[in-house]
């Protein structure tokens, strides 16, 4: 998606990621103009880079086959530049250290941002960065955010730190898990952050909320990892198109109030709160592969990866071209979602 939109000259002013997303994140703010997708491309190379063939034939059994070969590869012997199997196994080492509770090791991913990401620019460039993550003692969700925190490595980690497989990160003396645990988009969280400015927010989802009813033992697994992942925009969307529809009246009503309450601390109050601000959320989703299974978050061949990667430019493509996109007006209840590639 980033691709097809940096290809077009623009980009964004506010990139706000949660676990994979943040990575995502890190790598484009962290990077100059022109060179940001090499920089995606150069990370998403290199985790794939394990098994960078296909299925010996196109059918649905092979692709299948070879997709839960892949997946199970990736268990077994981790991912090249992201993480590998910590040994000796978490399970046999008693009351071990919270940064050591977890199946796998996640220092390469550490070294592979150190690499490929300036956080220099990250913090210091013109996109603002928002990353989520839970408190793992607390269980409160938290935003690290540059404007308000210095984002380093351990940040872009902390909201990627799925457990059991990942092990938490500390920042601050607090320990910090995968911010997917709570909620999978930060759309909610850049929505109230800013209710003043007009956007075009891109939102995209890895996991589709809607989906058939599975049928066989082995399409369950599949599906509740897609409700419990799949970002609700919709939801939040439909929350949003309220609250923001008794925002843009309240600022009206506070507009006809007569000069001598112009000053009055409740109305200066209210006020703050107000906006007439318009917002078109253009969704994208990763919707369902008929070759896919449950356990297609961890299948990273490079055959997978590029046909992610190439399905997301089709889909941005596609709506970055749609008359409707291009000939879109300021939304008249203040929250208008564009998905155009609703299939």
């Amino acid at each position: 998606m980033f691709e097809a939109i940096e290809t077009r000259g623009a980009c964004p002013d506010w990139i706000a990621g949660i676990s994979i997303g943040a990575i995502n994140a890190a790598l484009i703010a962290g990077n100059r103009p022109g060179e940001r997708t090499r920089a995606l491309r150069s990370f998403w190379d290199g985790v794939s880079s394990n098994i960078t063939f296909g299925a010996p034939l196109p059918n649905l059994f092979m692709q299948t086959t070879f997709n839960e070969v892949s997946a199970a590869s990736t268990a077994l012997h981790g991912v090249p530049g992201f993480f590998k199997p910590r040994f000796p196994p978490t399970y046999v080492l008693p009351n071990g250290h919270p940064g050591d509770i977890g199946y796998y090791d996640t220092a390469p991913l550490r070294a592979t941002l150190e690499r490929l990401v300036d956080f220099d620019r990250l913090n210091d460039g013109d996109v603002r960065v928002s990353l989520g993550a839970v408190n793992v003692g607390t269980g409160n969700f938290r935003y690290f955010d540059t404007n308000e925190t210095r984002i380093g490595p351990e940040h872009v980690m902390a909201s990627g730190a799925l457990p059991p497989g990942f092990p938490p990160i500390e920042i601050d003396g607090e320990w910090y898990w995968d911010g997917g645990l709570v909620s999978n988009t930060p759309l909610q969280y850049v929505l109230e952050r800013d209710h003043h400015h007009d956007m075009c927010i891109f939102q995209v989802d890895l996991f589709s909320a809607r989906g058939p009813v599975p049928r066989t033992i082995f399409e369950i697994a599949e599906r509740e990892k897609d409700i419990r992942f799949s970002s609700r925009t919709r939801l939040n969307t439909d929350m949003v198109k309220e609250q923001r529809k008794l925002r843009r009246a309240l600022h009206r009503l506070l507009g006809k109030l007569p000069a001598e309450l112009a000053d009055d601390p409740d109305a200066r109050l209210l006020d703050d709160a107000t906006n007439d601000a318009a917002v078109t959320i253009v969704h994208l989703i990763n919707r369902r592969k008929a070759a896919s299974r449950d356990s297609k978050d961890y299948e990273f061949s490079r055959r997978s990866v590029n046909e992610r990667w190439n399905d997301g430019v089709a889909d941005a493509d596609a709506t970055l071209e749609d008359e409707r996109f291009l000939q879109r007006r300021m939304p008249p209840h203040s929250v208008e979602v564009l998905d155009l590639n609703e299939r």
